[in-house]
């Protein structure tokens, strides 16, 4: 048997072994390659979706330079667990070079038959993944399945100069050390884990000066605060889980009466080997989870806040408004039955409002929108709110007070109320306030008598509002607004809805890539910390059969192995759902928005 055909077969032959690390890089292979069919779909490389296609490949390249850091780590990982391995082979005559050539072959016949597999479970699951993208980006055109060729190189291409870059890196850094070392590299003691007291309190102290800043700062200050708390609550992170987490689990051993019951002994013992041990990896997870947590939370957020302030400062279904005295106004009338016979033949019933926005120079700081009573009555009568009755020299300021988010602009208005309007003849008094989401779009309302309005000055400017209410379906909405916009001037016209849907198309591609990227982190982290627990398991065969020995029945010894692998495994998700969720609270902060 040749040194090829031996690497060949130590993995072939070892199926267990290898596994977690095989399905590691299968996995970083197939997600890449899902983004290399999106980036190249002939429906994504149009003109018209040209973005969505540039931040699928865009996500795809994040996605490869992390695979490269992850993968560097699962294949490091993996040579720790095989120590004993190398020595036994080394006894055998095995020189060192031959051990690094031994693992040079083997990374690159896992990394060749990751890459295939990743690329055939990626062609499995394309329709249904493009079918998901399809509905998640808002695309009109069908994603199709297609051959993807030029993907299947292009991740081929990729990801094995990946292996033999990572394969090179590792035997050339790899130290096989001494055979004494390496075949007792599992049985050597490794002390009492020990924690400073004084670094447990700093941790703790950073942790919540990091919280506090982060929950107290609020709009433009959370960006500024941003890197600080980032930076305070990594290093606190960092040394919760290298002291504070080993010194809570001493302080629960002191505890004689919860020490000494039960299983606690053993399960308390181990604990705290364990979490020293893997202390940086937890770290790491937590961190990388952190990041997957917030940037999904996030995106979503954000695009949330975008549309529910656009919704809530847009309360019509459609507008059309025009400027009185521009180069258009002739069409004005032509424009409104354009629009008007779109409805009819779409069976769109709507109800309409005709007002007229003038705009007046009062002497009250600012430039007002000034109603008269009967046109601001038949506004408010399409959103089914009450109408106002304004009696003569008075008149009522309403405002809109509907929380927004910072990204549309604050609409809550500087109050009138006690001043006076001098008129032709007369002066009027402003004697009320009250909201109303009619004056969305607006600002600076006031509302008068019929009387009183026409004895007002030359308004500044003057514009004319159309405004229509319809309770037909958002899908109706939406195409009807696509045929009105191809026949009338965008800039014009508005839906709310359809403009909702413009959103949600921009926003989605950026949704799903930071969906995608987001998952990618969060599985690598589990397989992190998979692969750290997977590492000892022979070491936990025989530790749990000699504790057998000492009469402890099976059903115990699993309480205790699920004990310990739940907090564990969970322990640093845990600490990473913390920090994603005040890193969210801090987001609604910037924008003024609770959830």
């Amino acid at each position: 048997m040749t040194f090829r055909q031996f690497a060949f077969n130590n993995v072939f032959r070892n199926k267990r072994l290898y596994v977690a690390y095989f399905l590691s890089s299968l996995f970083t292979v197939m997600v890449f390659f899902t983004f290399s069919i999106f980036a190249n779909h002939p429906a994504l490389t149009s003109d018209m979706h040209n973005a969505v296609a540039t931040s699928m490949s865009t996500a795809a390249w994040i996605i490869y330079i992390f695979s490269m850091f992850f993968v560097l780590y699962s294949m490091s990982a993996f040579l720790q667990s095989r120590k004993r391995e190398f020595g036994v082979l080394m006894i055998q005559g095995m020189t060192a070079r031959q051990v690094r050539s031994m693992v040079f072959l083997e990374n690159m016949v896992i990394g060749f038959f990751a890459t295939l597999c990743g690329i055939l479970f990626g062609l499995v699951f394309a329709k249904a993944i493009l079918l998901l993208a399809e509905n998640v980006l808002l695309i009109e055109e069908t994603l199709y399945f297609y051959v993807p060729l030029k993907a299947i190189v292009m991740t081929f291409v990729s990801f094995m100069l990946l292996f033999i870059v990572i394969s090179f890196f590792i035997t050339v850094v790899l130290r096989t050390g001494k055979l004494v070392t390496l075949i007792k590299a599992n049985q050597m003691s490794k002390g009492e884990p020990k924690a400073s007291i004084l670094i447990t309190l700093f941790s703790i102290v950073l942790i919540a000066v990091g919280y506090g800043i982060a929950l107290w700062v609020k709009g433009a200050q959370v960006v500024v605060a941003l890197m600080p708390v980032v930076i305070i609550v990594t290093i606190g992170t960092y040394f919760f889980f290298t002291q504070l987490s080993v010194y809570a689990i001493r302080r629960l051993k002191i505890n004689k009466s919860l020490f000494w019951k039960k299983t606690n002994m053993l399960l308390f013992s181990d604990l705290s080997f364990r979490m020293k041990d893997n202390a940086r990896s937890f770290f790491m997870v937590a961190m990388i989870s952190t990041v997957a947590f917030s940037a999904i939370g996030s995106l979503y957020a954000v695009q949330s806040i975008v549309i529910d302030g656009y919704e809530k400062t847009n309360p019509y279904s459609f507008t059309y408004e025009r400027i009185e005295g521009d180069e258009r106004s002739k069409t004005v009338e032509q424009d409104l039955q354009t629009i008007e016979s779109i409805f009819a033949e779409q069976g769109i019933d709507t109800e309409r409002a005709d007002t007229a926005l003038r705009y007046f120079d009062l002497g009250l700081e600012y430039i007002w929108i000034v109603f008269k009573q009967s046109d601001y009555n038949e506004l408010v009568g399409l959103l089914g709110e009450e109408s106002v009755q304004v009696a003569k020299g008075e008149a009522v300021n309403v405002y809109y007070d509907g929380k927004t988010s910072t990204l549309v602009g604050d609409r809550l208005e500087k109050r009138a109320k006690g001043k006076t309007i001098e008129l032709s003849n007369r002066s009027v008094q402003v004697v009320d306030q009250f909201t109303s989401d009619a004056v969305a779009p607006f600002s600076s309302v006031l509302v008068m008598n019929d009387a009183d309005y026409e004895q007002l000055p030359k308004p500044t400017s003057k514009s004319l509002l159309y405004t229509w209410q319809s309770s037909a379906a958002t899908s109706e909405l939406i195409e009807v607004a696509k045929t009105v916009q191809q026949q009338v001037p965008g800039y014009y016209f508005s839906a709310v809805d359809f403009s909702v849907y413009e959103i949600s198309q921009m926003y989605g591609p950026i949704l799903f890539v930071g969906l995608f990227i987001g998952i990618v982190f969060f599985v690598s982290a589990g397989s992190f910390l998979y692969f750290r627990l997977y590492s000892d398991i022979d070491h936990d065969k025989h530790k749990f059969k000699a504790i057998g020995k000492l009469g402890l029945t099976t059903q115990e010894l699993k309480k205790v192995l699920n004990r310990q692998i739940a907090l564990l495994f969970f322990t640093p998700i845990v600490v990473a759902l913390v920090h994603g969720a005040v890193a969210l609270t801090a987001l609604s902060n910037m924008f003024g928005k609770t959830y």
